[in-house]
């Protein structure tokens, strides 16, 4: 089932299912094929279209169908305008990754090979290989239509590409970083339409949800949400924006990038090599009569004094931050140098959130809970008897997982927080126990006992 990438290519996966066939070797430049149809017309046409010798190889349906689930992703889009791009490897590629679902694009070059891997449900898997000489002029391609200088290749660089193909718009975030061999090329796919994000599908528990949308009807105060890339932080404050957004409200936003668009909200792109950074725009945003704020992300001192200013002087403020837990937010604000007082005065909520691959519904197998499933250091409730493992089917890819969560840890800052905070008080576990307040880990476990997800998904998580 393990076809090497450089057999798979050789066609695309529109061929794969239309013909229900599936390259499995190639030998003196002839391409073998599983087939539930081996006959001589095929074989000429396959021949026609690739331009090389072709065998083919009957197989069962059901066999072809594992193989094509599991090495092909099927295009959700099917309007024929996309089929323009039939000639331009770049373009096709581009739109096929939006349609399968993709969040990244890496284009990494080695002495030996040049890849393209595409980051799907948060896991990289790698899809084409580029012959050494064709990866500049594709690295070149890029960085023209993302407004990039091709003649700088030694520094880093950033830009970005909107494709328009269709009723269909969609952003692309381009990062370039000079490695030993050659450019490596990070393309983020964003998603524009802001439309469908909805507070209560994103996987806040009730209670969760009923604490959260309490601290966001604060007209004052800062509500930070934390946790690393890729995390879905930025999703989670779109649909709080999307909540508050209403024709009384003015909502101002500085992002980097932007990554959706809400109608009714005044959004700025951060632009650093003009002097357009998240604390002079914060500046600027308090002579623009706001009523909320949002920061994309709190990276430094500057900024989170400009919240925390935005905060006093009654404006409600959200924002991200990296770190590995809600009260961990707080220690990482008294690191940067804010004092404790000010934090205790201005933050409403920490939330913390990590996203979790769900379990295929149809092929995750019940089995007997061993110890030795989870960390040394982790108790299992004697009540719990079984968890689920992924097993893999044609629904999931055979990869054993459909779709992601998002697993939270909210913590409102109540009179008691304040004085912990002013404290400088680092372990608050007897206070979230006694007040109900579940963290990352226990919604972790909850959702394995539950058979949401798999041990091995949520492991990191589960050891203290």
């Amino acid at each position: 089932m393990n076809i090497p990438t450089s057999i798979l290519q050789l066609i695309s996966s529109e061929q794969a299912y239309h013909y229900n066939i599936v390259p499995i070797k190639v030998t003196n430049g002839a391409v073998t094929f599983l087939s539930i149809d081996d006959s001589n017309t095929l074989k000429q046409e396959l021949e026609i279209i690739l331009g090389k010798n072709v065998a083919l190889r009957k197989e069962k349906k059901h066999i072809i169908d594992n193989y094509l689930a599991k090495n092909y992703r099927q295009n959700q889009s099917k309007t024929t305008e996309r089929l323009q791009y039939q000639n331009d490897f770049l373009e096709t590629l581009l739109l096929t990754a939006q349609d399968i679902g993709c969040s990244d694009i890496h284009f990494e070059h080695y002495e030996e090979i040049c890849r393209v891997r595409f980051r799907l449900d948060g896991k990289l898997k790698e899809h084409y290989l580029i012959p050494l000489e064709e990866y500049p002029i594709i690295v070149n391609k890029i960085k023209i239509k993302a407004g990039l200088d091709i003649s700088e290749k030694r520094l880093p660089q950033d830009g970005r590409i909107t494709i328009k193909v269709a009723q269909q718009e969609f952003d692309i975030r381009v990062s370039s970083l000079p490695t030993l061999y050659g450019e490596k090329m990070v393309l983020r796919i964003l998603n524009k339409d802001a439309s469908e994000i909805v507070l209560g599908d994103l996987g806040f528990t009730d209670t969760e949800l009923g604490v959260y949308k309490e601290t966001i009807k604060n007209p004052n105060g800062i509500v930070l949400i934390s946790g690393p890339t890729g995390s879905g932080k930025t999703t989670t404050l779109y649909a709080t924006l999307k909540l508050l957004n209403d024709t009384n409200t003015n909502i101002l936003t500085i992002e980097d990038p932007i990554e959706y668009t809400l109608e009714g909200i005044n959004q700025v792109q951060l632009k650093e090599n003009i002097g357009l950074d998240f604390a002079s725009t914060l500046r600027t945003f308090l002579r623009q009569d706001p009523d909320i704020i949002m920061v994309g992300e709190i990276r430094d001192v500057n900024t989170a004094n400009m919240a925390i200013r935005a905060a006093l002087t009654g404006h409600l403020v959200l924002s991200t931050i990296h770190t590995n837990s809600a009260w961990a937010t707080i220690s990482r604000l008294i690191d940067m140098g804010i004092p404790a007082f000010l934090i205790a005065s201005t933050l409403n909520v920490s939330v913390a959130q990590r996203l979790v691959r769900k379990l295929c519904d149809n092929c995750k197998k019940e089995t007997t809970l061993t110890k030795e499933a989870f960390p040394s250091n982790f108790k299992v409730p004697d009540k719990i008897t079984s968890h689920y493992i992924p097993q893999g089917c044609n629904i999931c890819h055979h990869t054993g997982y459909m779709g992601r969560k998002a697993i939270y840890e909210i913590i409102p800052i109540t009179k008691d927080l304040i004085t912990h905070i002013k404290d400088n008080v680092l372990e608050i576990d007897d206070y979230l126990k006694e007040h109900d307040i579940h963290t990352l880990k226990d919604n972790a476990q909850e959702l394995v006992f539950k058979g949401v997800t798999s041990v091995e998904e949520v492991y990191s998580l589960l050891t203290d």
